[in-house]
């Protein structure tokens, strides 16, 4: 069958490969600083479930240290190398360091971690990786592959690079960044047309956006919606332009998809 994907908001999905729940940038919380959840409800308890959870760089809206309070003790945590030291809350969830019971890995590209049948490959991102706004630059942003019966590719946050192709590798599914929470992305972001790009380099089978359409600061919604809600049907057109073989799912939030078998 391959995997299944549930996609919960921003960049918050599970994947269920092999029976394993993987769990990518969690963030259960309908405020975070001067961004509000615009678009959906905050997920339900049952989104905390995972085996493994993965980090992808130390932004707060991808390493939200309440929504990893929320996850059950001994779940596996995969971070970015020296996350523990850029953000001292972290420690605090190290099962390792008598903290609230978590199993935190931190990893770098090139990285494979095993997770019962599920391989864990940790791949590079084109992306300030720190704690912002004034973290130093120590910590690495990542993706990562996840090979099972599938090959998911969770492109965390990054915009498009070279040897992209390359170092991700062959995979079945992409879960792909097609836009943010403002009006503006840099080259260190994927926007829905760059994001099309990258996805006729990748060549999955399956692609399903994320990263867009569910946190937007206060009154820009109301100001100009259609930069809050278009990415995700403009990258459906621009994929079906440049990756036309490639089937693109575009979820709502809480909607599960078996992209592979929909294929």
């Amino acid at each position: 069958m391959g995997a299944v994907i549930t996609w919960w908001g921003h960049a918050t999905c599970t994947v269920e490969d092999s029976g394993v729940r993987v769990l990518t940038d969690p963030l259960f919380t309908r405020r975070l600083a001067h961004l509000r959840r615009r678009l959906g409800a905050v997920p339900p308890p049952e989104a905390a479930v995972a085996d493994v959870v993965l980090v992808s760089h130390l932004h707060s809206d991808h390493l939200h240290l309440p929504s990893l309070a929320a996850l059950a003790p001994g779940t596996r945590l995969i971070v970015p190398r020296d996350a523990a030291w850029s953000v001292p809350g972290l420690r605090r969830l190290d099962a390792r360091r008598g903290g609230a019971g978590l199993r935190i890995t931190e990893v770098e590209a090139g990285d494979e971690v095993e997770v019962g049948p599920l391989r864990v490959r940790a791949v590079p991102a084109r992306h300030d990786g720190r704690r912002l706004p004034v973290g130093p630059h120590r910590s690495p942003a990542l993706g990562y592959v996840v090979s099972g019966e599938s090959r998911t590719y969770f492109a965390g946050d990054t915009g498009l690079f070279d040897a992209m192709a390359d170092t991700v590798g062959p995979v079945d599914v992409a879960l792909l960044p097609v836009g943010g929470w403002g009006p503006r992305l840099g080259p260190e972001h994927l926007d829905a047309g760059r994001a099309a790009q990258a996805l006729a380099r990748l060549a999955p089978a399956a692609a399903v956006p994320v990263h867009f359409g569910t946190y937007w600061p206060i009154g820009l919604d109301a100001v100009r919606p259609h930069e809050f809600y278009a990415p995700g049907s403009e990258f459906v057109r621009q994929a079906a332009g440049l990756a036309p073989k490639v089937a693109v799912h575009l979820l709502r939030h809480g909607e599960s998809v078996a992209p592979e078998a929909a294929a």
